[in-house]
Parts: C-alpha cells; structure tokens; sequence
C-alpha cells in the first residue's frame, strides 16, 4: 500500500513520528512524507521513504512551491494520508494530496478541532496511548497496524555529518563530555543561559567537561552560558540537523528543555536529562526509562500556548541544584 505521512513541522515532533514511519516500513507500505524546510533534512534521502515533498511554511509561503508539491504529490498516487499534526493545514494537504482514504485523529483530540471537517476517518485516540508517540502509532490501527510501544527511528544516512563532527570535536579536543543544550523554539520552555552555565560549572567540578551546542542564530546565547560558567563549558560549533544527530550520539549526557533537539538525542539513544515546566514530559518527554526528567509545574500545565501569564517565567524556577543531580544520576546510571 502507498501511504503519506503528513507531518509537517516541528523537528521534535516530525522526530516523534518516524517511530510510525518505521512500522509502515515494517508492513510492507511504501511510504511518503510531506514536511516544511526546517524538519526536511530528517526525512530527506530516507532510505524508509519512497517520496519527501517540501511543503513551504505559513511565514514564508509560496504558492509556486506549494502548487510544484501538490503536482508532485498526486503524482505518486498515494492510497491513504495520515495526518499526525491535527492542524488546518496538515489536514489540508491530507485531504488535497489525491488520496482516497484520508485517516486523522478526532476533533477532541487535535490542535485544532475544526480541521477535522477535512478528515474523512477520525480515530479517537486510545487511553494506553499516553506519549505522543504512541498517539501516533494509534493512527496505524486504521490500517490495520499494532505498533503502540515501538520506538524505532529511521534517519537518513549522514556518513558526511559523522566526519563533520569528528573533526569538530577534534579541535575542540573534546572526546568525553556533557552535551548542553539550551536553545529552543519557545522562551517559555527554555532555561536560562545562566542556569546551563552555573550547571556545566558544577559538572566540572566533579570532573566533567561540557559543550554547549547551538543552532542558527543562537551564537550569542551559547555564548551567555560560556560567560556564566566560568569558561568551564566549551563553545560548540554550528551544527545542521544531521550533523546536531551525530553530536548528540557522542555525548555521554544530554541536558536540554523540550525542544527538538532533546527528542533527537532520545531518539538516538543518548542519555538524557529533560527540563521541563508548562508541557507535559509524560506525552512529550525522554522515553526511556533509565533518562530522568526536571520539572517545575505550572498552574496552567499541561500547557502550549506559547505566551501565557501563569507559566511565563517558570523554567527560571527550575534550581540548578536539581539538574546537576539528576545529571549526576544521570551519568552513573549510564555508566554502570
């Protein structure tokens, strides 16, 4: 069967839907992916993947690029759609792409509910499916496909990413640290750049080196932790996507909010600690049990707005005696 995964943004998400991809894979289908440019480098050149489509953003649309894609899409002939986002455009490029059963979770359960109009076959989604991944995987039910627990993470081949980072790490004469990650896509869900560097100080005192990664334009603020530190945490380099995979495989931990990057070193098995304050580590945190969580909860929690009077400022509260306990934790657990 041909099917298409519609999922278009966040990285973090589209991280969290590639267990879905695999069970498709898994089951014979022959699968597609439609994405915007920020996540397309961890769909692109899937080997799990028959078809990658770019489907360009709400704040730099294009219609030229949005019609290239459609024309693309229906080429394929694509027999089912499944929209994990639950939004009025993923519904809309579900219900346009040409495909004659379109699957996406009920009104109650989407981001936007009124999208659910687009949806010709809404699966409610099951109580046992608590993490979104597992809300992902429930979609596979309509097709007939069991897969709630299955964390496997098809990503393309990045031997290129593999030798950029060696040589990264390489100048930086770094091959045993502790990977910090504090940018992130919301304000609200970040920790300060204080905080990280009062932490990597604290890491070093007990004898672990730390490396602060940042994506484009986050410079500067790999640059405030580094202040904060005491020069105890090294200045990464930029990373692309692939190449932040390919970091994260080599750190002994690591620390970051609920961003995309968190959930790329989860799905790369590296250990973790996740910090957390207005969302909700249950449906969107690490998965694995032996990865521990930090959290201040809000009021207003699970919350996902990304400007809200009750849970602005919480990640501030969040003690750095806390996180350094749980990366002590942490990194005996993976040690043992």
């Amino acid at each position: 069967m041909r099917t298409l995964v519609v999922r278009l943004s966040s990285i973090g998400d589209v991280v969290h839907a590639l267990p879905a991809l695999a069970a498709l894979k898994r089951h014979g289908h022959s699968a597609g992916w439609l994405v915007e440019p920020a996540a397309l480098p961890l769909v692109w050149d899937n080997p799990a993947l028959v078809y990658c489509g770019r489907v360009p953003p709400r704040r730099d649309f294009s219609w030229h690029t949005a019609r290239a894609t459609l024309r693309q899409v229906r080429r394929q002939r694509f027999e089912v759609a499944l929209d994990m986002q639950g939004l009025w455009k993923s519904a809309l490029w579900a219900r346009l792409s040409g495909a004659r059963r379109v699957i996406g979770f009920a009104a109650k359960d989407r981001r936007e509910p009124g999208s659910a109009r687009l949806i010709a076959e809404q699966l409610a989604q099951p109580a046992e499916a608590v993490h979104v991944i597992d809300k992902n995987l429930a979609l596979l039910r309509g097709l007939g496909i069991e897969a709630l627990g299955l964390r496997e993470f098809p990503l393309p081949a990045s031997e290129a990413e593999r030798r950029s980072v060696a040589q990264g790490l390489g100048v930086l004469g770094l091959t045993d640290f502790v990977l910090l990650n504090p940018g992130g896509g919301w304000a609200n869900k970040q920790w300060p750049a204080e905080s990280f560097g009062r932490l990597a100080a604290g890491l070093r005192e007990r004898g672990h080196a730390s490396l602060v990664s940042f994506g484009p334009g986050e410079e500067a603020l790999a640059d405030a932790v580094v202040r904060a530190s005491g020069d105890a945490a090294v200045r990464g380099f930029g990373t692309t996507l692939l190449e932040f995979v390919e970091l994260a495989r080599r750190a002994r931990l690591v620390v970051a909010a609920d961003t995309g990057p968190l959930h790329i070193a989860c799905a790369v098995g590296a250990p973790v600690v996740g910090i957390y304050g207005p969302t909700d580590p249950a449906r969107n945190g690490p998965f694995s049990t032996a990865d521990r969580v930090v959290r201040k909860t809000p009021s207003c929690a699970p919350c996902h707005k990304r400007a809200c009077p009750t849970h602005d400022g919480t990640m501030k509260t969040i003690p750095v005696e806390d996180v350094l306990a749980a990366a002590l934790d942490r990194l005996a657990a993976a040690r043992g």
